[in-house]
């Protein structure tokens, strides 16, 4: 009864729009002596080429029995344009930070001495 399913891949875009992308029916022989058993079996699909930003979304993979329907739990997927750079500034903020509390410092420091005389 459970030897026979369909497995299917599919995304959700940012609108909660369902795309299929692949389904393929899979028929399992099951050995002797493992009749009744737990069995677990991976399936990998690879979608290739993600052409573009809009491809960005969840994507998950289903399976079908006769009366059985499970679903995985979806990976998460953010597609970017080439060459796009992640802006940070936390770099930058910490050198201008250091540089205008050193030359705070050294003026404090001139002008003490400078009173001093």
């Amino acid at each position: 009864k459970y030897t026979k399913f369909l497995i299917s891949y599919y995304w959700i875009n940012s609108l909660d729009q369902k795309s299929f992308i692949y389904s393929r029916v899979e028929n399992v022989a099951i050995p002797s002596g493992e009749e009744n058993k737990t069995a677990a079996l991976s399936y990998d699909h690879r979608i290739m080429p993600l052409e573009n930003t809009s491809s960005t979304g969840t994507y998950y993979c289903e399976v079908k029995w006769n009366d059985i329907q499970k679903m995985g739990k979806g990976v998460f997927v953010l597609i970017r344009d080439t060459g796009y750079v992640n802006t940070s500034y936390s770099w930058e903020i910490l050198v201008t930070l250091t540089v205008l509390l050193a030359v705070l410092s050294i003026t404090a420091t001139a002008l003490l001495l400078w009173k001093r005389k």
